[in-house]
């Protein structure tokens, strides 16, 4: 069963600037476990059968004209259906009045009520894409993440490889680094991957034979970054001469990372060969590929060759012709 992650009430309230009109305990020991939110329309109008109370529930305008629509004991009768639910908290935008019932049945119930100047909709998909952040599905990989060229490039590879000598490299040519030893990612969509550094440890990097740096004090703040999209893999391997490794890139290889499937390349490391250039090379091809073009598949173009022929005799062919 997947992990269940938690944030504290107190913690959205002060990232989103909410005001805290009632709050039956501490709000820091209040928790949102999901990244849902819900406008309660269907509720008020009786229908409670799908309702989540561990979502955030959102009170516009629209919300609160169709409660005064009603009579004085409709109207309550409705509001007591919501809050007897026992929602995590309910939010009331555009800085409107909660009328004096509402709070009473909060305090009743124990829901929290917060209130916000922002606008309905808007409030919402800020405060999802935040959660979705902040409760995604994570993992922990030992490996180095850096951007480059607005690419991020998750390394991989054993201990003694070099992959923090290749980030301090990168980091001297421009280029960011956001983990080293430890890259926490997170599923934050389903097709989108989110890597930071544990903050005990973020921007510290380990180099053997020197001991840690902190890249932020000595490269300044322009070389780090908090986190970025994972867009692609290099694992960094010694040279295996009995391995046959991809020359032409003619078709992505994939990962898979809490169900995502990332591009990744295998790089052999030699004595003398610069992988920092290396990488650089594959984060703007990969660009390339995501824009639609396959610098391999051009190759074979130009040299009049066809899907038909396999890929061996594809690569024998092209390097007799170079």
């Amino acid at each position: 069963m997947a992990a269940k992650y938690s944030i504290s009430l107190a913690k959205i309230v002060e990232t989103h600037g909410f005001e805290v009109v009632y709050a039956h305990k501490d709000i820091r020991e209040i928790f949102v476990t999901s990244p849902d939110v819900y406008r309660p329309g269907l509720i008020f109008a009786g229908f409670t059968k799908y309702f989540d109370p561990e979502r955030i529930q959102f009170l516009g305008i629209a919300e609160f004209e169709y409660l005064h629509s009603f009579k004085y004991e409709e109207m309550i009768r409705k509001i007591k259906r919501l809050l007897s639910k026992k929602p995590v908290a309910v939010v009331l935008t555009r800085n409107q009045e909660y009328p004096e019932e509402f709070i009473e049945l909060a305090e009743k119930y124990g829901v929290p009520l917060l209130r916000t100047a922002d606008g309905t909709s808007g409030c919402m998909s800020t405060l999802i894409a935040y959660l979705n952040v902040e409760l995604a599905p994570r993992i922990t990989r030992h490996g180095v993440f850096v951007e480059v060229y607005g690419e991020g490039v998750l390394i991989l590879g054993d201990s003694g490889v070099g992959k923090s000598e290749t980030a301090l490299e990168l980091i001297k040519r421009g280029h960011r680094l956001i983990a080293d030893d430890a890259v926490e990612i997170r599923k934050v969509s389903h097709k989108t991957l989110v890597g930071s550094a544990p903050e005990n440890i973020r921007h510290f990097i380990e180099l053997r034979g020197v001991g840690v740096v902190n890249a932020r004090r000595l490269f300044g703040v322009g070389s780090v970054k908090m986190s970025e999209k994972i867009d692609m893999v290099i694992e960094l391997e010694p040279w295996n001469p009995e391995k046959t490794y991809d020359r032409l890139g003619l078709e992505t290889e994939k990962m898979d990372i809490l169900g995502v499937k990332v591009p990744i390349s295998v790089v052999p490391v030699t004595p003398g060969r610069n992988i920092s250039i290396i990488i650089e090379a594959a984060a703007m091809n990969n660009r390339q590929k995501k824009m639609g073009y396959n610098a391999a598949r051009q190759l074979l173009h130009n040299l009049g060759m066809t899907d038909d022929v396999t890929p061996e005799q594809k690569e024998l062919e092209i390097w007799h012709n170079f």
